[in-house]
């Protein structure tokens, strides 16, 4: 069943944001936004009824601005222009995706500023509540001016043109409307520009991106933790005095959170008096490395936000004034900048992860059975986990590669300096998956570890952690076809389980 949420345009929050990117949602739009966005549909009218030139009312777009649009033609041209921009490519987005781009248009057109009229954003709402998601694909957006492509995909369905998916069933535009008890829309003046122009598709990735990143590296905070328990690791670097002398907050936020999950370990008191002077850095440096990655994951999440919470369109309605401004809000480059700035933290989680992996097999290092299996020889136990470790984060590497720093012209050099934010936030979502793969196999190597120790026992948050494990994935006693227990050790991570230990929320991090 569909959750209700109430939008108040301006005003989203990320919980109630990963909600709508999680379940299915039934949105209510606050009433107090119909004055604005009646008002702002009236200035287009009225505008549209005169004799001055106006972007994107009675001009061509891009390059053909200086082509006037005579009145009888500004329906049609809204419309031409949603069909002429519907050329988007590659596998199509996922519902979830999709549902929050939905959500965060109809946020930014009920703003009041995009000159849209009232029945617009009500159908986008119905399609929303009806579960009906446009097919939108994938590729072919540049993040400027607007994701202009997938927006059309995504507008080209309430004109009846196009397909949807309902109840994941994929439907023609026709008998999807209908779905939704809609009939296709006429467009007024600016609507087809308003509905195509904005970052949202950008923003819904870089979204969804954030989210899993917040998922794994909750995940890796409990895996780093309870890799060091297995393998007797000191607790003394995460002493609270070592970060406040720093003053990093993201780092001594860490230190905490790894001090409180080994707490109480008797595996810990047992190595106390140890002639171990220092640790190998991915278990000393945990506090320092997802520390810094905690800070971006914070800053991402502080521009993701406001970009929710924007309107991106153009040019922009001011009722008040009476006018209609050209700008360049549509232009995603800080979507861009942040995601790139996220892609490198989740690429560092499970860099970090992966070395710890390494460290578990090695029994000259870890004091444990060699690949962390009895017999080793006749056994290869996790040999090939560390390997498929390795593999994903040296993808991850090439992926993390800034996408903000290229830019190709388009619209015949009118639009000479374009984000790709769309493919900056896209490839989140591959380079968050393969991190969770690799905190899923030091999951299961820590636990593996930690059960070789015993009877000691690790601390009551970890065994939590570890019965967790457990239920999904069995000590290895011996070799065994291992791929169905990595697959439910990674579902465990991307589930966002883990999240519970950190008290981790959707929130921009603001110091501990």
């Amino acid at each position: 069943m569909a959750t209700r949420i109430t939008l108040r345009p301006g005003r989203l929050t990320l919980p109630l944001l990963r909600q709508a990117y999680e379940q299915p949602v039934r949105v209510v739009i606050a009433p107090v936004v119909w004055k604005q966005v009646a008002a702002s549909a009236a200035t287009v009218t009225a505008l549209a009824a005169g004799d001055e030139a106006v972007y994107g009312v009675n001009t061509g777009f891009g390059l053909l601005a200086k082509q006037r649009i005579s009145k009888p033609d500004l329906s049609e041209l809204q419309r031409r222009l949603v069909l002429s921009h519907a050329v988007g490519t590659g596998p199509l987005l996922r519902d979830e995706v999709v549902r929050l781009v939905m959500v965060l248009k109809i946020a930014s057109l009920a703003r009041g500023h995009s000159g849209v009229r009232k029945q617009v954003i009500e159908a986008l709402a119905k399609l929303l509540n009806a579960g009906v998601y446009p097919c939108i694909p994938s590729k072919g957006s540049v993040g400027a001016s607007g994701d202009l492509a997938p927006l059309a995909h995504l507008s080209a369905l309430l004109l009846g043109v196009g397909e949807a998916r309902v109840g994941g069933r994929v439907l023609p535009a026709m008998a999807a409307l209908k779905a939704a008890g809609l009939k296709p829309l006429t467009l007024a003046a600016k609507e087809g520009l308003a509905l195509l122009n904005g970052t949202q598709v950008s923003t819904a990735l870089a979204l969804a991106g954030l989210f899993a990143a917040e998922d794994v590296f909750s995940a890796a905070i409990v895996a780093g933790a309870l890799s060091g328990d297995a393998m007797l690791a000191s607790d003394t670097p995460f002493d609270r005095r070592i970060h406040e002398v720093r003053g990093q907050p993201g780092q001594a936020a860490v230190a905490k959170m790894l001090g409180a999950l080994t707490r109480g370990s008797a595996i810990r008191k047992s190595h106390v008096d140890c002639d171990r002077v220092q640790d190998p850095y991915s278990l000393r440096c945990q506090p320092q490395v997802m520390g810094a990655c905690l800070d971006v994951i914070g800053f991402a999440a502080g521009v993701f936000l406001r970009e929710a919470n924007a309107v991106s369109d153009n040019p922009l309605v001011f009722p008040r004034e009476g006018e209609i401004l050209s700008g360049g809000n549509f232009h995603a480059q800080p979507i861009a900048m942040a995601s790139d700035a996220l892609a490198t933290a989740i690429a560092e989680i499970g860099s970090l992860s992966e070395r710890r992996i390494a460290l578990l097999v090695d029994a000259n290092l870890s004091t444990l059975p060699a690949f962390l299996v009895a017999k080793p020889g006749l056994n290869s136990g996790f040999m090939i986990l560390q390997v498929t470790a390795a593999a994903l984060a040296s993808e991850n590497k090439s992926l993390a590669h800034p996408a903000s720093v290229d830019s190709l012209p388009t619209s015949a050099n009118q639009e000479d300096h374009v984000s790709m934010a769309t493919f900056a936030a896209r490839r989140l979502g591959d380079m968050a998956d393969n991190t969770a793969g690799i905190v899923a196999v030091e999951l299961m190597g820590a636990a593996q570890g930690v059960d070789f120790r015993q009877p000691l026992k690790t601390s009551a948050k970890l065994q939590e952690a570890m019965g967790a494990i457990r239920a999904r994935v069995r000590f290895l006693d011996q070799d065994r076809f291992l791929a169905p227990d990595l697959a439910a050790a990674k579902d465990l991570v991307a589930s966002g389980w883990f999240r519970r230990f950190l008290g981790f929320a959707a929130t921009p991090w603001r110091g501990p």
